[in-house]
Order: structure tokens, then sequence, then C-alpha cells
């Protein structure tokens, strides 16, 4: 058989070899079965991003199956945990399960961390939810200033990897009272001498870019270990390159309105730009910055999530892609 006839077979194949199960919009809203609604629009309000609308019928159709569906995957984990322990007959502990959201720049990653932290919080057993954004393990500005990487801040270069996973494993090890540094956005850097502290959660959600990124192989095979190595769950935020562009530049004229006006903002000096000008500088941001860390980074990160969430042009989630077990 040619490799031609051998491309045209697995093709055909489709679905078939995917390791993903896929649902419409429709299928996946019938899977919340009697999964209560415990937000309202009040609350919805003040978990959603600028510039990245979500509705209670948003929340119903996709967020309460995945609530669902999590709930029964942490229950699982934990009675499997448990089963360990009593055959290692270790001590009891108690180690989170940690969820992490990737994606783009502007796809609503931020937005979906939050909305899942208050429904997650909010089931029977009223569990311990924290959240945290890799954002705070960026390099601070003046080093990154120093070694050339303000350019490339938010690729892989840019964040404090070791870090990170020192943070992760001191959570997943179960530690008490585990720092973790706090970024400004308004600055646009680190906060110095400022962190929050993870105090042994049942769910940890760990929200970034490039959370599902796999450490370059080492040549004498010595074990180094992922960010993602750390999930028991990973979702990834998707949405068409056009998508992303438009949403980005859309919120930064928003910002251009707001944010950017405030003194300490970083970004101070585009709140006197134009409307013309305000979208040539946000469409070279994303072209020269954000889109190459996409395509490099971020989007061959896709196929490493358990559950790809699949966004139209609206913001409205209309496809999900479930990992087969």
């Amino acid at each position: 058989m040619s490799p031609v006839e051998t491309d045209l077979d697995l093709l055909a194949l489709g679905d078939a070899l995917s390791p993903y199960r896929v649902f419409s919009r429709d299928e996946w809203a019938t899977l919340r079965a009697d999964t209560p609604m415990t937000l309202t629009a009040d609350d919805l309000a003040k978990l959603q991003s600028l510039n990245d609308p979500i509705s209670l019928d948003d929340v119903i159709a996709i967020y309460l199956p995945l609530s669902r569906l999590l709930s029964l995957y942490v229950a699982a984990t934990q009675g499997l945990f448990k089963a360990t322990q009593r055959f290692l007959m270790a001590e009891d502990g108690k180690v989170p399960y940690v969820i992490g959201i990737a994606g783009s720049v502007s796809a609503g990653k931020s937005t979906t961390a939050r909305v899942l932290k208050a429904l997650l919080s909010r089931w029977p057993n009223t569990p311990k939810v924290e959240l945290v954004t890799t954002d705070g393990f960026l390099m601070p500005n003046a080093m990154l200033d120093a070694e050339g990487l303000m350019e490339r801040k938010g690729f892989p270069e840019s964040y404090d990897g070791t870090a990170l996973i020192r943070f992760l494993a001191d959570v997943k090890a179960g530690k008490s009272h585990v720092e973790a540094p706090v970024y400004s956005h308004l600055v646009y850097d680190v906060v110095p001498g400022e962190t929050i502290s993870v105090d042994r959660p049942d769910i940890l959600i760990v929200e970034g870019l490039n959370v599902l990124l796999p450490n370059r192989l080492q040549k004498t095979g010595k074990p180094i270990p992922f960010v993602s190595d750390f999930f028991d769950f990973s979702i990834y935020l998707d949405a068409d390159e056009s998508d992303l562009e438009r949403w980005y530049i859309d919120r930064f004229m928003r910002l251009r309105d707001t944010a950017f006006r405030d003194p300490r903002s970083f970004f101070r000096k585009y709140a006197a730009l134009n409307d013309q000008e305000a979208e040539t500088m946000a469409r070279g941001i994303w072209h020269s910055i954000n889109l190459p860390n996409l395509r490099e980074n971020i989007l061959p990160t896709r196929p490493r999530a358990d559950l790809v969430l699949t966004k139209g042009t609206q913001h409205r989630i209309e496809e999900v892609a479930l990992r087969k077990l």
C-alpha cells in the first residue's frame, strides 16, 4: 500500500481515530441532568472579564454539565488516592484536585476559571476551591529587560518555570500556606513582595497561556516535571485566529478608554491615541507577539487537553470535545 493510500485510509477513519468525543452545544447541554443552577445574573456580571461576554444560558448549557462531570472525576480521584494510601499503609493526607486551563490571549480563560471556581465551590459538600494564574510567575520586567525578553513576554522563556513547578509540587504534596507571587495587569509587572497563600484546597484551578506546554526532553534521560504533570484535568479554550485577533483589538480599544487612563498604568502612553492609531497599535502587538506565541507554543498544546471548548464568533461555546478514557 502506498503512503498516499495509507493517508487516505486514515482520513476515512476520521472520528474513529480521534482521542476525543465531540459534542455540539445542544448535545453537551443535555448532560447537565439535575445539576442545580447556583449562580445569578449579578454573580455572573462580577465574574466575567472585560470584553468576554457570558450569559446564564452559557452557564446552563456548558458549565453546569462540566461541573457535573468534574464532580464525578474528583470523587473518583479521591477514592483512588485513599485506596492507594491504604495499599501503601501510609498516613492519610490531603491532595488537591488540580485543574489546568490553557488557551490564547483573549480566548476567555480568566472568565472560564472564575465561573468554574464559583460553581465548584457551591457543590453540596462546599469544597475549598482556589484559583491561581501563571502571570505571577512571569519574570519581573527589570529581569525581562535585562535579558532582552520584554517583546517575548508570555512566551515560555519569560516565566520562572522552576518557581512554578516548585509551587505546584508543594501544593500537590499537601503543604499548607504555599505562597504564589501576584501580578498586576495595571502596572504590567509582578508586584514586589506581594503574594497569595494557597492553603490545602480541595480543588486548585491553574490558568495560563502555556500551562499544557511540555518541557524539552533531556538527552540524559533525567526526569524533569512538566507543569501539566500536576494536573488531574485540563481544559483548552479554542477559537479561530481571526476571532481572537478581533477580540484582542476590541479589548485594547476599551482599555484605552478605561484602565489605560490610570496614571499608574504601564500602557498610559496609549490612552491618547486616536481610534486609528490605537487599532494599528493593537494589531501590531497581536501580530508581533500574541499570534506567534499562539502558533508556536499555545495551539500545539491543544491536543494535550482533556476537554476542548470551542468558541464561535460571539464568544459563545459551540462545541465541546472530551477526551476518551
